[in-house]
């Protein structure tokens, strides 16, 4: 405690102000009400869900690994699938056989998010993919509720 009062003492002095006449709270004040304005923006920045909430980071990650599963857990309970012209409605479950069996049939090579838009509840992305040496559209549509992000639309079509 004795070395906290004397680092602030010092640094008092260092800053032009003087502890004459003042309380330990008063001295606290002045050095802790600054201290707090410099930190909270970067509390602010730490905290903004704008980061959080591009949801096509990961998604696009897991697409670009080939991993179904990883990606189904970005799935709404039911969802429409349309994988090369093959459209569906189906379970998460059926979905994520579905894509599994995308993947096992065309290994990955890369996939890129070329577009972005919309605002939740309703925000869509399309990105390209390579895969099994050819190349492949990917549409997704995602809706936003109490959940979080989910997909509901998902869509592979060759370019």
């Amino acid at each position: 405690m004795y070395s906290f009062l004397a680092m602030k003492a010092s640094v008092m002095k260092l800053s032009g102000v003087t502890c004459e006449g003042r309380g330990v709270l008063d001295m606290l004040r002045i050095v802790a009400f600054p201290l707090m304005m410099l930190l909270l923006p970067l509390t602010l920045e730490a905290q903004s869900p704008q980061k959080e909430r591009d949801a096509f980071v990961p998604i696009g990650k897991y697409i670009s690994l080939g991993d179904a599963e990883s990606l189904s857990t970005w799935f709404a309970n039911n969802l429409e699938i349309n994988i090369l012209g093959k459209v569906s409605d189906c379970s998460k479950r059926q979905a994520t056989q579905i894509v599994k069996d995308f993947f096992t049939t065309y290994k990955v090579k890369s996939f890129n998010v070329v577009h972005k838009s919309g605002r939740a509840p309703m925000k869509y992305a399309i990105g390209t993919l390579q895969a099994g040496g050819q190349s492949f559209r990917v549409t997704l549509f995602l809706r936003t509720n109490e959940d979080g992000n989910k997909i509901q639309q998902f869509t592979i079509e060759r370019e």
